[in-house]
């Protein structure tokens, strides 16, 4: 009698995109030695940047990069959380509604107007949201794009079934802990770090700039404190406004309005 017995089937991935640059995806492509050991412990079953051999669910874990834009966007979010056992949210527009929200605080209608021939033929939503105002999501990784070693983390917590080790301080912890001398205190610097999620190695103020905020409000921000240091070191309410209407303009209004959640 035989004694073999055949090997347990493998987690299986599903990677989504829905309105967004691509960029998250491709951190995870660009994990390159690492992607060979997600390729064994994974079934990388739906990754249209990658590959177009995709595979139906259910999924163990699904990663979706990009908010919800379109009303096909919001039937489609419903499809992938029905087909996966964990969703996982990845970057600032899945987790904030991106670069993109902006229009949340337009008229998106005269947006068509002024960029399309035919705006007729466009159907879009008049807002951009996160995954989360949709449906239920297990985890939200910040960042734009996202971290590599976050990423890794994340995927790793899931396979052993625990919560993801990320944390939650600001860029600041990250500038000290590298050594970088704070941009604000010695030169007077516009900088979103001591409201911002770490995450990116505290890259902007190691090469002298201020923080651009691109991984979303930290987890004890309190950026009303911080606005009148703005208005303090030069900035008008004009510069202010620009400076926090990018990436994550959604998730810093929403905190500057009603405080850290």
């Amino acid at each position: 009698m035989s004694t073999h017995t055949a090997p347990a089937a493998r987690p299986r991935l599903g990677v989504f995109k829905f309105a967004s640059c691509d960029g998250c995806q491709l951190t995870l492509l660009d994990c390159e030695d690492e992607l060979l050991g997600i390729a064994a412990e994974l079934e990388i079953a739906h990754f249209l940047e990658a590959s177009s051999d995709v595979g139906p669910g259910p999924y163990d874990l699904s990663l979706v990069e990009g908010s919800v834009s379109t009303p096909e966007d919001a039937a489609r979010i419903r499809r992938v959380r029905a087909a996966s056992r964990r969703l996982v949210t990845i970057g600032a527009c899945a987790t904030a509604g991106g670069v993109q929200a902006l229009r949340n605080y337009a008229d998106a209608g005269e947006y068509l107007e002024a960029v399309y021939a035919r705006p007729d033929y466009i159907e879009t939503l008049a807002t951009s949201t996160p995954v989360s105002a949709h449906v239920p999501v297990d985890f939200e990784l910040r960042g734009c794009p996202i971290d590599r070693t976050q990423l890794l983390e994340v995927i790793t917590a899931f396979l052993s079934d625990r919560r993801p080790d990320v944390p939650n301080h600001s860029v600041c912890f990250s500038c000290k802990r590298r050594g970088t001398v704070c941009v604000t205190v010695a030169h007077g610097t516009p900088c979103l770090g001591p409201a911002t999620h770490a995450g990116c190695g505290a890259i902007c103020p190691a090469y002298g700039r201020g923080c651009y905020g691109c991984f979303g409000p930290a987890g004890t921000t309190n950026l009303p404190a911080l606005i009148p240091l703005m208005h303090r070191d030069g900035m008008g309410e004009e510069d202010v406004g620009r400076l926090l209407h990018t990436f994550n303009v959604t998730a810093f209004t929403d905190v500057e309005e009603h405080g850290p959640a």
